[in-house]
């Protein structure tokens, strides 16, 4: 599946000139940067599709490609929590467990039956959610994660700055202080600066529960360090037959081998989306504008509560650990697991990828 990919692809790659825009078609690869030297110049606009298409002129050979870098560039990186069920009740088990993964199976027992039946059937933001949030209020019940969960505002924050995510057979990083954290597997939608969603790609949103579950306050640190966010192989750039109405049909399978002898696999669908694929691009140009476009990951459907070491300790990552997501009509990204301070620090910013782009005369 990786290395016979469907529709149009459009990725960064390593070549020995510099970083590089690659473009495939019918399994065939063409270095493309001489035309389009970032993905920001196809998500303006200034440089269309089409012209892309007609760039032929440097085939790439698969065995040339060594590096994949992540396939944004200029482009900030937001996402979107809680936007499934499983993962709106894992945030509550961490909040409640007040990050302690020693407790998490005794609170995720105790977790109200009846509210958990009541918020899977309900679709975020309607009458029957915010009659359900104002009870709740009401009754003392309320968290940050139902506010989101149930009310009109999809949680979304920045992942990351543009430039700082990692791409295909990269190394993820996890604070050293963490010792409660998962991979988050997720597709992430690719927009223009016109609020279209043009492609998709794959993502690892990784996860730290014990600094997120001492307070949602803690996002950031929980979210945005050192080799947090993964993304690749490619973007698939949407057709007819590739859509957000197709994706919504999809499935993703998370999987996660370890040196001590760990493997697990688990599937699930993306129909279960609650507030659906287009009303999260619609939230996240409501007010909002994004220039060279913007990257989004859509949140994960796979809650990791798979026990590990110890029984009814659940998940946590192992440095070593090897994680493959998938989702069938785009492709596989694999990364390594290691602590922060064992990752090359992120020094390629935006400057220098400009001056890159202006001593190869591509500007």
């Amino acid at each position: 599946m990786m290395w016979n990919p469907e529709g149009e692809l459009i990725a960064r790659i390593e070549l020995p000139a510099g970083p590089s825009i690659a473009y495939c078609h019918n399994g065939s690869w063409w270095d493309v940067t001489a035309v389009c030297p970032t993905i920001a110049h196809w998500l303006t606009g200034s440089v269309p599709i089409q012209r892309i298409r007609d760039s032929k002129a440097s085939p790439l050979a698969i065995s040339q490609i060594e590096t994949w870098l992540a396939p944004s560039d200029l482009q900030p990186i937001k996402a979107f929590g809680v936007t499934f069920v499983a993962s709106l009740l894992e945030r509550l088990v961490e909040e409640m467990a007040k990050g302690d993964e020693s407790e998490a199976d005794t609170v995720r027992a105790n977790l109200d039956t009846e509210l958990k039946a009541t918020v899977q059937a309900l679709i975020p933001g309607s009458a029957e959610a915010l009659r359900l949030r104002e009870s709740l209020i009401q009754s003392g019940h309320w968290s940050p994660y139902l506010e989101v969960g149930l009310g009109r505002d999809p949680e979304i924050f920045t992942k990351c700055p543009p430039m700082a995510a990692l791409g295909h057979h990269s190394v993820a990083g996890l604070l050293s202080e963490s010792h409660w954290n998962n991979p988050e597997s997720e597709l992430v939608l690719v927009c223009d600066a016109n609020g279209q969603a043009v492609g998709a790609t794959i993502g690892n949103d990784v996860n730290l529960r014990d600094v997120e579950g001492r307070s949602t306050l803690l996002l950031g640190r929980a979210k945005d360090n050192r080799g947090s966010c993964i993304l690749g192989p490619w973007i698939r750039i949407f057709d007819d037959s590739f859509n957000l109405q197709s994706l919504a049909n999809e499935s993703i399978t998370l999987e996660v081998e370890g040196n001590d002898g760990f493997h697990v696999s688990e599937t699930a669908s993306l129909s279960g989306l609650t507030r659906g694929l287009p009303a999260l691009v619609d939230a996240l140009f409501d007010q909002h504008d994004y220039p060279d476009g913007v990257f989004a990951f859509t949140g994960s459907p796979i809650a990791p509560i798979w026990d590990r070491s110890v029984q009814g300790q659940g998940f946590t990552h192992l440095e070593g650990d090897r994680v493959t997501i998938t989702i069938p009509s785009i492709g596989s990204l694999t990364h390594g697991i290691e602590r922060c301070p064992a990752l090359e620090p992120w020094s390629r910013g935006l400057h220098e990828y400009m001056c890159d782009l202006a001593k190869r005369k591509l500007l």
